[in-house]
């Protein structure tokens, strides 16, 4: 459903392709009726009067699920309210989280291990300046990636950039706190950037998973 709603509204699921799809198929030789059943979520896309104008096929909003099908088919083609009510429940936002979290594993988790050598220095006493910053990036990735949807419904705000502020200033109040007695102003004030960006980063990818936006 979610992904016929992203296509319906960046164009790429609409009223020219649906056209050319019934003319390329043929489907008016293939059917004796002349309804088509679309996604109640491709919607944004369609225009169901010029469908109808310029193929024959009267456009018919199915349900947002899928597993409502049957039900539907089975009244007649009549939606009941929660048939045409798309819910958002913290479930539903957690299946998307593994693959956020499996696609930085190669953009974050790499760079983090040249942190913590890098602040070897040669020495093992030197550890402290680069474990910082490896928290800070995955902690970031956790933060963006993680508890942005899972508590989207409670932040404040409708911008996800906004939205993760409380949660990036979180993440800086705790750096601050756990790491400011062996580092110096200038390493916390990067610390705090990297996670402000990332944290903001990650937030952001996840406008185009959600009907909320």
């Amino acid at each position: 459903g979610i992904n016929v709603w992203c296509a319906a509204g960046k164009g790429t699921f609409g009223t020219e392709e649906l056209i050319q799809r019934i003319q390329i198929s043929g489907l008016s030789r293939i059917v004796s009726h002349r309804e088509l059943l679309v996604p109640q979520l491709g919607a944004p896309g369609v225009a169901a009067h010029q469908v109808q104008r310029l193929s024959g096929f009267k456009v018919i909003y199915g349900p947002i699920r899928s597993k409502d099908l049957p039900a539907f088919l089975d009244h007649g083609l009549q939606a009941t309210p929660a048939m045409r009510r798309k819910t958002f429940t913290l479930r539903e936002r957690a299946v998307l989280l593994p693959v956020e979290l499996v696609a930085t594993r190669n953009s974050h988790v790499p760079p983090s291990r040249f942190y913590l050598l890098g602040g070897f220095g040669g020495s093992w006493d030197n550890a402290c300046h680069g474990f910082p910053a490896v928290i800070a990036v995955l902690g970031s990735v956790a933060m963006g990636a993680a508890f942005t949807p899972l508590l989207l419904p409670y932040l404040p705000g409708r911008a996800f950039a906004l939205q993760g502020f409380l949660l990036r200033f979180c993440g800086v109040l705790f750096l601050w706190l756990a790491f400011s007695g062996g580092s110096v102003p200038m390493e916390r004030i990067c610390w705090s950037l990297l996670v402000m960006a990332i944290t903001a980063f990650m937030a952001m990818h996840f406008t185009g998973a959600t009907t909320y936006t």
